[in-house]
């Protein structure tokens, strides 16, 4: 189910609503919601910060059931953690926490005051829409192949937030970028023998016929092996479900603009082929189509915003087998590009799809700038870790445009070099490229290897290995980095 957002322009205290929500700053110091609630609830909220039941540090809740005085059957109190310190980040995690406390009452509505507290440096409609976008992602819920738990019990169906007109843009685009999450997360979180190549494109198809300015194009394995996607097709000769290259193509510009271009590595499941990987946690291998379903999810949010730009999202998928028919270590493949690879692990594949999908759209769409999205390398989750995408880039302004977008929704980057020094690592003495660059800077040396197939092009790679889902037999994909990439395209458009 969707979560419904609005405004409103409420008193706190005097709201019809099955709950409200305020925030309390630790030393018991009440935001100007609470304070409301608590003069009219007489001295309720006030009461228990001094009994120590509520605490106000960060992401705690409290609730209060029919406070005498105030209309609401319910007030939640959600801590703010120290107010000289409080930030953007904090500002997004009590807000998922409010909304985690709502999702476990047995209410279909709600609404916060909490968009209303100051964040330094940013407007309502900032607030607004990280709060928006923070309780659609707490409120998400898989069941495409589950039952529904707790089926007939009242789940939060609508949220509302108490703050001026002034932020109704930060909402209209929380609405869309939070669907372009959820697109992203259930791609992701669907099993691998759902989510193939076929069903991708589908998916992409479908989208397409159901809105104006959007087309689909569909290479399957025949088209591309005609084309010359020597590289992409090695990887996925193993696996009865074949590959299909997903070009959608959105246009919201000028007919003369170049468009923007999304490419994302769509590697349905990764066995690692002949180098087969170990077998605890190979489950999570579905997940390395993150970047496909990242991408995907940043074109169709773009699309909802309706943004005055041209777009393409470029899809390379392919699961990743081994067979009779797998390619080797040791093989030569010859790319799209014409540069020859040399196949030294068959679990680097990853690089091997895009670097096709990168000439492919280069040459197809000729765009302004291009940026891919890739679960590429277990060594940017070593050096990062669940926090920051790695970042790499040529071109200093389109890595500062991009860290900006980051920083702005708190879908953080960090940029790591992409010197030519790393490119010696990919020397091979029987083809152009090896496909691996040895143990040392294996993110940068997979940047580097793509960088080949990108010359002429304002280019950024962005590894989300360690964003892209949680870990363990439970983790859910994130939708990282949608937010990130509809930001940054919200901002070419300014």
């Amino acid at each position: 189910m969707t979560l419904q957002f609005s405004l409103v322009a409420a008193a706190p205290e005097s709201v019809d609503s099955p709950c409200v929500v305020v925030g309390v700053y630790e030393n018991g110091l009440l935001t100007s919601a609470a304070a409301r609630v608590d003069g009219a609830a007489g001295g309720a909220i006030k009461r228990q910060v001094e009994s120590g039941d509520i605490s106000g540090k960060a992401g705690s809740v409290n609730l209060l059931f029919a406070p005498a005085g105030v209309a609401a059957q319910r007030v939640l109190v959600v801590g703010l953690g120290a107010q000289k310190s409080f930030d953007a980040a904090r500002f997004q995690k009590v807000n998922i926490e409010a909304a985690r406390a709502l999702g476990r009452l047995p209410l279909e509505s709600a609404v916060s005051w909490l968009a209303d507290v100051d964040v330094p440096g940013q407007d309502a409609a900032w607030r607004v829409r990280t709060a928006a976008l923070a309780a659609d992602h707490a409120a998400y819920r898989y069941t495409a192949t589950v039952k529904p738990r707790g089926a007939g019990q009242p789940t939060l169906a609508a949220l509302a937030f108490a703050t001026g007109a002034e932020a109704q843009p930060g909402l209209d685009q929380a609405i869309a970028i939070a669907e372009g999450v959820r697109f992203a997360r259930e791609l992701a979180n669907l099993p691998p023998n759902i989510c193939t190549p076929a069903y991708i494109a589908a998916q992409a198809q479908a989208f397409a016929e159901a809105h104006d300015k959007v087309a689909c194009r569909v290479l399957d394995h025949e088209e591309m092996e005609q084309l010359g996607f020597g590289s992409l097709l090695a990887v996925g000769r193993g696996s009865a479900n074949k590959p299909k290259l997903v070009a959608l193509e959105y246009r919201g510009g000028a007919d003369d603009a170049k468009p923007y271009a999304f490419v994302g590595k769509g590697i349905t499941f990764d066995t690692g082929g002949i180098s087969l990987k170990p077998g605890p946690g190979m489950e999570e291998m579905k997940f390395d189509m993150g970047g496909a379903a990242g991408v995907l999810g940043a074109f169709v949010a773009a699309v909802k915003m309706g943004l005055p730009l041209n777009l393409a999202c470029v899809v390379p998928a392919a699961e990743n087998m081994p067979d009779g028919d797998s390619y080797r270590p040791g093989d030569v493949l010859t790319s799209l590009s014409g540069q020859t690879i040399e196949v030294l692990n068959t679990d680097a594949e990853g690089r091997l799809i895009l670097c096709d999908a990168l000439t492919w759209t280069a040459r197809t769409f000729q765009p302004q700038a291009m940026v891919d999205a890739a679960t590429l390398t277990g060594a940017c989750v070593t050096a990062l870790g669940k926090h920051a995408s790695g970042l790499m880039s040529k071109h200093d302004d389109l890595a500062a445009e991009l860290l900006a977008a980051g920083e702005a929704t708190l879908d953080r980057a960090w940029r790591l070099p992409l010197w030519d020094d790393y490119q010696v690592q990919l020397d091979s003495a029987f083809a152009d490229v090896a496909n691996i660059g040895g143990k040392s800077a294996g993110a940068i040396t997979a940047g580097c290897f793509l960088s080949r197939f990108t010359d002429g092009q304002r280019w950024a790679h962005l590894d989300i290995a360690g964003t892209a889902w949680d870990e363990g037999r439970k983790g859910l994909a994130t939708g990282r980095p949608v937010a990130l990439l509809a930001q940054w395209l919200i901002d070419r458009c300014a």
